[in-house]
């Protein structure tokens, strides 16, 4: 009977955001913290950008940078978790800045939030390959000695289309799935510190947490201002690109039971037990990290720590480890990225709208899945290419920097329309009370800086003019998002202001709940 009472009341309150109860409304709160929890995934960003901070800041990168930045993204979090409260929808974040400011805000988020989710999904099931293709070598010579980039590039397509058959066939299995991910989060990370703890014969001391590394090749290696403004910046995309993809429990809201209370208690509590988790876990890589000079010849790879201080089984069980906890954070991306694209497109404003709104008989997007892997297969074919002397394709870093800079520019602009309309806004039953002003401000003001940072070239060698320049190095991050606003800044100009009016009702009109809540925060 309770189950039953959480659905009609979601039902009316979707209702009264404008919109039928079309996708299957299954999922707990668990499921709904656990599809974040999942997708922020620190078993995927701790080991596939741990490099970016090593070779920009070393380990005071993560050891000072990972908690700061982290309490910024929880702030980010605060705000749109009364934003969700109010307004549970598919859409998300695009239905919040249409409902509190203009088409042309949701027009904009929307895109940004869009792409910003197929790069994650990108991102991720890219990296989740590249550990494979390594576990799997380390069972076979030959596979081990092969073309790397290719076979990491073949592993990724099969990654993203098993993702998209597990999205299309297994809608209920999903939610099982999303549940036992959170706990192959959890133990999986414990497992990973304790042999980090008890496998290697040394560890490093305290003192080695706050040194400083300037491997990035800018300012020659020295720890001076360039280093403070702008290398160990860039080594904050590891905690940034970690702690992101926390709208998915917005996206998810119309198949989540009690969504006003439990989607905005799981979008911040998968924040705050991420930033914990992470922080334990890569505070255990830099203990273990004792042969500095094997993790720089391996450009700041984190399996070079596990390599060159444990035995080679522990090594395997670690990448094992980390692998799986990356596919099961590739499912829950494809999950979030074809809601998003299923709840953009019901409001007409895709081209071919009416395909990637369709759902089968299980009430499920498949058309918004297959397009979206589609497309996040297409962005990350550059990958297939690397600078040369190193492992890493810059191409990698750069669909990094294309999700942290959509998915939080997305983020930005509701928020600042939250701010800008003050005591007009009706929260829901989740609010910050008079401080979100505050909170709101904050939010406003990182995701600013830390999108001008990340659209920076990230190695000497991608700067426009250097003698080392090569293509293979440029951080294509501002040319894909620059190409983006410019695309749908021209399409809105030409076309879209006089069609696209923001949200559909598809339902009769029923009137709303306007009482004020309490504040909880």
């Amino acid at each position: 009977m309770a189950q039953q009472s959480y659905t009609d009341d979601d039902a009316e309150r979707l209702a009264e955001l404008g919109y039928k109860q079309e996708l299957s409304r299954s999922w707990s709160g668990f499921s709904n913290f656990a599809i974040s929890f999942s997708i922020i995934s620190i078993l995927a960003g701790c080991f596939t950008t741990f490099g970016q901070a090593w070779n920009n800041g070393g380990p005071i990168a993560i050891s000072i940078g990972w908690p700061l930045i982290s309490a910024f993204i929880l702030i980010i979090g605060f705000c749109m978790s009364e934003l969700v409260s109010a307004y549970p929808t598919a859409g998300g974040i695009y239905w919040w800045a249409a409902k509190l400011g203009k088409p042309i805000h949701g027009w904009f988020t929307g895109w940004l939030n869009l792409i910003g989710l197929i790069a994650v999904t990108a991102s991720v099931d890219y990296g989740c390959a590249t550990f494979l293709n390594i576990t799997i070598g380390r069972f076979s010579d030959s596979w081990a000695e092969g073309p790397l980039l290719q076979q990491t590039f073949i592993l990724f397509a099969i990654v993203l289309v098993l993702h998209a058959l597990i999205n299309i066939f297994s809608h209920r299995l999903i939610s099982i799935l999303q549940n036992i991910s959170v706990w192959w989060h959890v133990f999986g990370a414990a497992a990973v510190v304790l042999i980090l703890i008890f496998g290697p014969s040394k560890h490093q001391n305290v003192g080695f947490l706050f040194e400083q590394f300037n491997n990035s090749g800018f300012g020659n290696g020295a720890s001076g201002p360039s280093f403070w403004l702008y290398v160990l910046p860039l080594g904050f995309l590891l905690t940034q690109y970690t702690i992101t993809g926390f709208d998915a429990c917005a996206h998810v809201s119309e198949e989540t039971q009690g969504a006003a209370m439990s989607a905005a208690k799981g979008l911040w509590k998968s924040i705050f037990y991420s930033a914990i988790g992470g922080w334990i876990l890569l505070l255990a890589f830099l203990f273990a990290a004792t042969d500095v000079d094997a993790v720089n010849k391996e450009f700041g790879f984190v399996g070079a720590i596990f390599t060159s201080s444990l035995t080679p089984g522990l090594a395997t069980v670690i990448f094992g480890i980390s692998t799986i906890g990356q596919f099961f954070c590739g499912m829950s991306c494809v999950t979030s990225m074809s809601r998003m694209t299923y709840a953009f497109s019901r409001d007409g404003a895709v081209p071919g709208w009416r395909l990637w709104s369709r759902v089968d008989k299980n009430r499920t997007p498949v058309n918004a899945i297959i397009a979206g892997c589609v497309v996040a297969l297409l962005i990350t074919i550059p990958a297939l290419y690397a600078p040369a002397g190193t492992t890493t394709p810059v191409a990698f870093l750069a669909v990094v920097s294309i999700a942290v800079i959509g998915l939080y520019l997305a983020f930005l602009i509701p928020i600042w329309l939250r701010l800008r309309m003050g005591a007009a806004f009706k929260p829901g039953p989740w609010t910050l009370g008079a401080k979100y002003k505050v909170f709101c401000w904050i939010a406003v003001i990182e995701i600013a800086v830390i999108s001008l940072y990340f659209i920076m070239p990230i190695v000497p060698a991608g700067v426009p003019g250097n003698k080392d320049f090569a293509w293979a190095s440029v951080n294509y991050a501002p040319l894909a998002v620059g190409a983006v606003l410019i695309g749908i800044g021209l399409w809105w100009a030409l076309s879209a202001k006089n069609w696209f009016t923001g949200p559909r009702r598809n339902v009769d009109d029923v009137p709303m709940d306007t009482s004020s809540p309490e504040p909880l925060v």
